[in-house]
């Protein structure tokens, strides 16, 4: 039995979910979200909550039942709280800045690197802190993917792109191998 899958998901006031067929349309402040769930499992409302239970027990069921009650939840906080995620520019020279939908990367490359904002995403930039915020979670870290991919923080002095709760594993480097012979 999933943990997860049982639980129930409130609705919070101000929140719609509908179910459609194989479909769950989520429509809160911020937004509407929508998701095809598989036949494997079933999802209904009852009385303000959402519950996910397996249509017929299956290895395929068991295992993708949590995953649905999950989803569905990320998208009620989604539409409610939105999602957001913090990267940080490390390194001499390393900025960002937002023109319109484009966030403009200067990362020690001979060019700038452009990254567009997906439909739903904005960006903002403090100092040297880019954050991320959106209503789909996965939107939201697939973009800060490709942020951070940009420049990956390399091992030897943590310079690059990062999430902001990241700890870069450093090495010691030349200078230290030298010194233990």
């Amino acid at each position: 039995m999933s943990k997860i899958g049982q639980q129930p998901i409130e609705i919070p006031n101000g929140v719609t979910v509908e179910i459609n067929g194989n479909a769950v349309d989520v429509v809160g402040p911020k937004g509407k979200l929508s998701f095809n769930f598989t036949k494997e499992v079933n999802v209904k409302i009852d009385e303000g909550k959402v519950l996910v239970g397996i249509a017929k027990d299956s290895k395929i069921a068991r295992s993708i039942w949590g995953t649905t009650r999950m989803l569905i939840s990320n998208m009620i906080k989604g539409v409610t709280e939105g999602w957001k995620k913090q990267l940080e520019l490390v390194g001499t020279g390393y900025r960002a800045e937002v023109n319109g939908n484009t966030l403009v990367l200067t990362v020690g490359y001979s060019h700038p690197i452009k990254i567009e904002a997906p439909e739903g995403i904005t960006f903002k930039v403090e100092k040297s802190i880019i954050t991320v915020e959106g209503i789909d979670k996965q939107v939201v870290g697939q973009v800060s993917a490709n942020i951070r991919s940009s420049r990956p923080p390399e091992p030897y002095k943590g310079k690059g792109v990062k999430y902001i709760d990241e700890i870069i594993r450093r090495k010691a480097g030349k200078a230290a191998k030298a010194a233990a012979q």
